[in-house]
């Protein structure tokens, strides 16, 4: 439509200013993260052995949202002189001048009190707590420590993102066991290997900010080997679910399936750990891409055989 407007001499209308300011502010939260953390949570939820109560169903995903848009902002304005610096982050709303730091700074301690009150007040105090956790796990102790100090940066504050799925199972029950930790595994294992594959690739920017990301700190080969490592142990886990009451053979064999192509795309990239950067870097991207699909399948998985089961 705007090349045809162009076309006939006519100039596309352009967006409203305070549109712009929705959008940044939106941006801020880091949308696609918390879409992947509340369906997560929602999984979890779901899977957990009570009755559904909707309700609560929407007061957690609401809190568990408002949580990861917290820990979205306040990485945002505590990273926003290495943002600057990086092209990956360089489009970030407080490096372009459009949201400032100190708003930034309000917006997420906002959201970060709110949500774990809201989650303590109008479903349970565990929840409550995990919801804590995580953005205590996430913030303090990941981005503003971990991830400028050590190169295990991912691997330790990764649990901040393998938690959505306790909180929801803890909403459900206000109970732990065996199954929101077998699914904690899942992604905990999972983010090493996803975001070492993108680190590949970025290594440059992480080296130019002082960030010592392990393909900065021990090289790309050691790093790759880590990546199947990683990868390798994500295998068992994957069937980790399969003790969740409901959960079968139609997860079994959808975990099976992304396994595999997991530990091939991680093996391929292996092979190629000293070989040319741009041969290294396509495989990397390659097991990148298909990284976020293997977390959004297994959980898809779980979420559509346990209502499967729930109907016959």
């Amino acid at each position: 439509m705007t090349a045809v407007a162009r076309r006939g001499g006519e100039r596309a209308a352009p967006r409203p200013r305070w549109w712009g300011g929705v959008v940044d502010h939106l941006v801020l939260l880091k949308p696609r993260v918390m879409s992947l953390v509340v369906f997560t949570g929602a999984v979890g939820f779901a899977l957990a052995p009570a009755p559904f109560d909707w309700l609560k169903f929407l007061a957690a995903m609401s809190a568990i949202a408002a949580g990861a848009g917290a820990c979205g902002a306040l990485n945002m304005w505590w990273d926003a002189d290495i943002d600057a610096n990086m092209a990956r982050t360089a489009m970030r709303p407080i490096p372009r001048g459009v949201v400032p730091p100190l708003e930034a700074l309000a917006i997420g301690v906002l959201l970060a009190i709110v949500s774990v009150a809201a989650l303590a007040v109008k479903v349970n105090g565990l929840s409550a707590a995990l919801l804590a956790l995580t953005i205590a796990i996430y913030v303090p102790l990941y981005t503003m420590v971990l991830k400028r100090w050590t190169p295990l940066n991912i691997v330790i504050g990764g649990a901040a993102g393998a938690l959505p799925p306790v909180i929801g199972w803890a909403a459900a029950t206000n109970s732990l066991s065996a199954g929101p930790i077998a699914m904690f595994l899942i992604t905990f294992l999972w983010t090493p290997p996803h975001f070492w594959a993108l680190a590949l690739c970025r290594s440059g920017d992480y080296e130019r900010v002082g960030v010592p990301m392990l393909p900065n700190v021990v090289g790309p080969a050691a790093t790759c080997r880590q990546i199947v490592i990683y990868s390798a142990l994500l295998i068992p886990a994957s069937f980790g679910p399969l003790l969740i009451p409901g959960i079968g053979l139609v997860y079994g064999a959808t975990a099976a399936a992304a396994d595999a192509v997991l530990l091939w795309r991680a093996l391929a990239l292996y092979r190629l750990r000293e070989a040319e950067e741009s041969a290294r870097r396509k495989a990397a991207m390659a097991l990148f891409g298909f990284s976020i699909l293997y977390l959004f399948v297994l959980f898809a998985a779980m979420l559509a055989e346990a209502m499967l089961r729930a109907r016959v």
